[in-house]
């Protein structure tokens, strides 16, 4: 089963930077689109960024010009870089798959608060 560790989150205030980082078991990590989720209080989980093996990214509207994803195949690892962020970034992030498993990992919650 592959195994999906998610770090890097935190409270920060509107305007602040984060970059969370995703680690990935399995040798086929690196043939995988990899995509970055989030989950805020009361809704469902989105989809906000993706990121094909090859490395090129595609983004959600509200994220686009904000957010950018990255990926190191070396090390089974998927990044989101946040930036200018907003209250409404507020969410448990996770990072799993496109189209996602089954099973997801613990997520790392962000907080954009004043």
């Amino acid at each position: 089963q592959v195994q999906l560790v998610e770090s890097g989150g935190g409270l920060v205030q509107p305007g602040e930077s984060l970059r969370l980082s995703c680690a990935a078991s399995g040798s086929d990590f690196r043939f995988n689109v990899m995509g970055w989720y989030r989950q805020a209080p009361g809704k469902q989980r989105e989809m906000v960024a993706l990121i094909a093996s090859g490395g090129v990214p595609d983004y959600m509207n509200p994220v686009k010009g904000r957010f950018t994803i990255s990926r190191n195949n070396a090390k089974n690892t998927v990044y989101l870089q946040m930036n200018s962020l907003k209250p409404e970034d507020t969410a448990v992030y996770y990072c799993n798959r496109v189209p996602a498993l089954d099973h997801w990992g613990q997520g790392t919650q962000v907080t954009v608060s004043s």
